[in-house]
């Protein structure tokens, strides 16, 4: 009886090894299939050389993912990491000298900053219980600002001896020093996994609640997640260094997305709890595979971040397509309709709009101060503040002028557009990382069709703001039909916008704002910009939108509680994607604004809006969580980061400080309001 039972328990056990290690065999398997693709149609027969290139090409992407990987199993994201990868390189290459003393003490340097930077992360995200995305994309500025002080611009020099030893062979022509470094990270990795504390990051990944119920420490968990992961950025950026030779202050940018990608690709879930280290090893080798395919096939170095955009979606995507998906739900509910309403019609009456039900009684009518105490008690703080930086610019310049006023309000007006978008997006519980290039492409997208020709900007501009609004229809549909996290449709996006930038213009943009549009941004009526007067009406329009109307209120409801909004009636799904829309749709306003006010659209014109666009919403009493702000609140934080902004333009401060402060006043204004928040 106990062979039988033995024999019937065999393929239950095998299902669960199966199921518990689908993603590592997935990862190998698509590895396996791309090196068989590569040596197809590589012009030469695999050699020790390609395997030693190979192997030092993709280990600074490995040894990265494994420190993402760390992150998110615990149900975190770091945002961070190539940020901290440039600054362990430029500090290298900045102060690492000749001689086994200094290469060995900076190597152990470098692996200290990374741990460092994890912790900065790990204690507002694991012990003040803030969120990992605006934590780590504020460290992410703050990060990118202090090795631009260090280094400007690319330079310095890594000792040669440091650099073979790191990226040449540990047993020549047999063993490259790179598979040495890997076997070591993930020898670790096996030991930490199997320990008491790779439990509880695998615990608190899959619910932290319940682990917590469970008697594991999860502040210590979280905690010692983010340090380890910032030590493998920190190995990450040791190896870049010893691989380029020399420092580059935004040599890590690009890691970003492909980190992602390859923890994608490796099998690790997004949102904690299932995956590992060794598959996102396998992950990052299959992306370098893959971009090694397209150079071979001469397809152009420019589609690289298409195509690491479109993987990183379509790997997220076989994760999440099962029959419990909102897909496959919607399917479902649309096949049930269907059948039983003779196909088409309506299947019944909808449940009505609870909360924007009119109220039985007559109430008493409050005074404004009264019905909207909470909005104004967390957004007059940025407006004292405003005053505060004004006082100050006044004493330090002698004076306010015309000119300053109106300057402030111009410069201000990118981020009053912007933040009504995006505000929308984090009122609701989301993020929006998709603005950067939805900007830089709409606005290279109208420069180049236009070239100054103003018959041409009458349906050009109308062109690119239905582009906008196209990029946050499908950021909205990928998060809602396929489940998809923000963070991740949005990051994708970014660098597919990015990709198509680039092909289109050729790596150099052309072209030139139309007549109007200059007029527009840059002449002068009565001292008064002709822009501005279009934005008084905008503002006004947008703070009704968010205030007075239904769609206002879904937005409200959802960030509160997406089951309770549910519940109530309100159609969450077409709500959260109309809300991408407004931001795809804001981003290209300005996208255009910004070639009239410049004269024409350049690479990265859009990418140092993204953390202020975060920044504005936040200090003016935005909840980072959603459900709590109002659009009076965002301007005035537009109105104080632009006046903060013009007055260090001011001074001798270097252009990085305005990236640290962007990020130490998000973090100082998430901390201030979690504090009010009681939690």
């Amino acid at each position: 009886m106990s062979d039988m039972a033995l024999q019937a328990a065999t393929p239950t056990r095998l299902r669960l090894s199966v199921e518990r290690y689908r993603g590592l065999l997935t990862a190998i398997l698509v590895f396996l299939a791309l090196f068989g693709i590569v040596n197809l149609v590589s012009p030469r027969p695999y050699s020790f050389f390609d395997f030693s290139y190979m192997s030092t090409g993709g280990c600074t992407l490995a040894l990265a993912a494994i420190g993402g990987t760390l992150v998110i199993l615990t149900g975190g994201f770091d945002l961070s990491v190539g940020a901290v990868i440039s600054l362990v390189n430029v500090a290298l290459a900045s102060h690492m000298q000749a001689g086994v003393g200094s290469e060995f003490g900076w190597a152990l340097a470098g692996l200290g900053i990374g741990a460092a930077g994890g912790a900065f992360n790990g204690v507002f995200v694991a012990v003040l219980r803030m969120q990992p995305i605006v934590v780590t994309l504020a460290t992410m500025f703050i990060v990118q600002g202090v090795t631009l002080l260090v280094m400007p611009q690319p330079g310095g020099q890594i000792p040669p001896d440091f650099a073979s030893f790191l990226t040449g062979s540990a047993i020549p022509d047999v063993l490259p020093a790179a598979i040495v470094i890997l076997a070591i990270a993930l020898l670790a990795w096996t030991a930490l996994a199997h320990s008491r504390f790779g439990t509880s990051i695998y615990a608190v990944g899959s619910d932290k609640d319940a682990a917590a119920a469970a008697g594991i420490k999860v502040v210590p968990a979280e905690f010692g997640a983010y340090v380890l992961a910032g030590m493998m950025y920190g190995a990450a950026g040791v190896f870049v260094s010893a691989q380029t030779g020399s420092g580059d202050p935004l040599g890590g940018d690009p890691l970003l997305l492909q980190v992602f990608a390859a923890i994608v690709i490796g099998g690790t879930v997004f949102g904690g709890g299932r995956g590992g280290c060794l598959g996102s090893v396998f992950g990052s080798y299959s992306l370098l595979l893959i971009i090694n395919i397209l150079l071979i096939l001469n397809v152009s170095a420019y589609y690289s971040t298409v195509v690491e955009g479109a993987i990183l979606v379509l790997a997220a995507l076989g994760v999440s397509l099962d029959r419990h998906s909102p897909v496959a739900q919607w399917l479902r509910r649309v096949s049930h309709r269907t059948q039983h309403s003779g196909g088409g019609g309506s299947s019944g009456p909808t449940r009505p709009l609870v909360f924007l039900a009119q109220p039985m009684a007559p109430t008493i009518r409050l005074p404004w101060w009264r019905r909207h105490a909470e909005d104004l008690r967390y957004a007059l703080p940025a407006y004292a503040c405003f005053v505060l930086v004004l006082v100050g610019t006044f004493f330090l310049f002698g004076g306010l002028s015309g000119g300053y006023v109106n300057s402030l309000l111009l410069l201000g007006s990118f981020l009053a557009i912007l933040c009504l978008g995006q505000g929308a997006v984090i009122l609701t519980g989301g993020l929006d990382l998709s603005l950067p290039w939805t900007i830089g492409l709409c606005g290279i997208l109208l420069a180049g069709v236009v070239r100054g020709h103003p018959f041409e900007a009458a349906w050009a501009v109308p062109m690119v703001l239905a582009i906008g609004a196209l990029i946050g229809l499908l950021n909205g549909l990928g998060i809602v039909l396929f489940a998809l996290p923000p963070i991740v449709m949005t990051l994708a996006m970014n660098g597919i916008l990015q990709g198509v930038a680039m092909v289109y213009s050729n790596g150099t943009p052309s072209g030139f704002a139309p007549p109007e549009l200059l007029w527009l941004m840059t002449a002068h009526v009565e001292g008064i910009t002709p822009e501005l007067f279009l934005l008084a009406p905008f503002v006004i329009v947008a703070a009704l939108l968010l205030s007075k109307t239904p769609f206002g209120r879904r937005v409200y409801a959802i960030g509160n509680s997406v089951r309770a909004a549910r519940l109530s009636g309100v159609d969450v799904g077409r709500t959260t994607v109309l809300v991408y829309v407004l931001s795809g749709f804001c981003s290209a306003i300005v996208g255009v604004l910004l070639d009239g006010f410049s004269g024409q659209a350049s690479l990265g014109m859009g990418d140092s809006y993204l953390l202020p666009s975060i920044a504005v919403v936040v200090v003016g009493g935005t909840l980072i969580t959603g459900g709590r702000g109002s659009y009076f609140g965002m301007i005035g934080g537009v109105l104080l980061l632009t006046a903060l902004q013009t007055l260090l333009a001011g001074t001798t401060l270097p252009d990085a400080m305005r990236q640290i402060i962007y990020g130490l006043v998000v973090l100082c204004a998430v901390v201030v309001l979690r504090e009010r928040k009681g939690v």
